[in-house]
């Protein structure tokens, strides 16, 4: 199971799956697409804005924001 943001997110999925069925032609993907409200967030950002020491708490769930801090030593 995948999620889909926007179009460059398929173009990459879509390269995986080509990859998963040389590799195994009995992996099925299913896509599934993002609520509006999360179309935005991307892991990247938000480890970019936790890293400079932004409040990532409104993108993640309490238990990944203490994780994510505990991981950047903060």
């Amino acid at each position: 199971v995948r999620g889909l943001r926007a179009v460059a997110d398929f173009e990459y999925e879509f390269q995986m799956v080509g990859m998963n069925r040389v590799l195994d032609s009995t992996i099925e993907t299913v896509f599934l697409m993002a609520e509006a409200r999360h179309q935005a967030i991307a892991s990247k950002l938000v480890k970019e804005i936790a890293r400079l020491d932004g409040d990532v708490s409104k993108f993640v769930t309490h238990e990944v924001h203490e994780r994510l801090l505990a991981k950047l030593g903060k």
